[in-house]
């Protein structure tokens, strides 16, 4: 069973006219789509819709979208917004049989960053990637991917060939070929203040 439910009610009035009366309402338009079952158009609650969108997994996880034909595994796969409000005005479902591929994006949470060797010695962490798309079948989507930074040093680079999936997750830019750049720690000026003093020390106790 699905940690995210969703209800949805099916809508006919298709077009411009009918989707801003609809909205008026406190209605989203939405569509549920794939599979070998034709796409349904439906109307969601925008209170609720709202509230499951403020949860991080709510994105990358298998929900269970319930409407009068029955209830539809599917994976949230995009979401319009207004311009100038940035209020959700229609949602696209993927239905997600278990078996099915599917090309997702998923959240990096990285983890240890208080106890990051590099950053104890005084490095800053810089974060390139924050998420990243995974080619896995539905039944092994993750909700996130941890990436742990404990060991990176001053000046060390993580790329995505360097991150530990899940069994069955494969990144699909570096499936491409394309292995970026995720996390670094670099060296903050005063760390190479610190670095040029102590050199300077050094060679004042030698000289003298």
């Amino acid at each position: 069973m699905s940690e995210f439910e969703i209800s949805a009610v099916a809508r006919d009035a298709l077009g411009k006219a009918a989707t801003r009366r609809l909205r008026k309402t406190g209605l989203v338009p939405a569509i549920l789509y794939g599979g070998t079952t034709a796409p349904i158009s439906l109307s969601l609650r925008a209170n609720e819709l709202k509230k499951q969108l403020e949860n991080e997994a709510f994105y990358s996880h298998i929900l269970t979208v319930s409407h009068a034909g029955g209830k539809d595994q599917a994976v949230l796969k995009g979401l319009q917004r207004h311009p100038a409000t940035d209020v959700v005005t229609h949602v696209d479902f993927q239905r997600a049989g278990a078996t099915q591929v599917l090309h997702m994006r998923v959240p990096l949470h990285f983890v240890n960053e208080e106890i990051c060797e590099g950053r104890k010695a005084g490095g800053a962490i810089a974060h390139m990637i924050n998420e990243v798309e995974v080619t896995c079948l539905a039944k092994d989507l993750p909700e996130y991917i941890e990436v742990d930074i404990e060991h990176l040093q001053v000046g060390d680079l993580l790329h995505l060939s360097d991150i530990k999936c899940p069994p069955g997750i494969e990144l699909t830019l570096l499936a491409h070929g394309d292995d970026q750049p995720v996390v670094s720690v670099h060296a903050t000026l005063a760390s190479s203040d610190e670095d040029v003093d102590g050199e300077g020390g050094d060679e004042a106790e030698a000289d003298a």
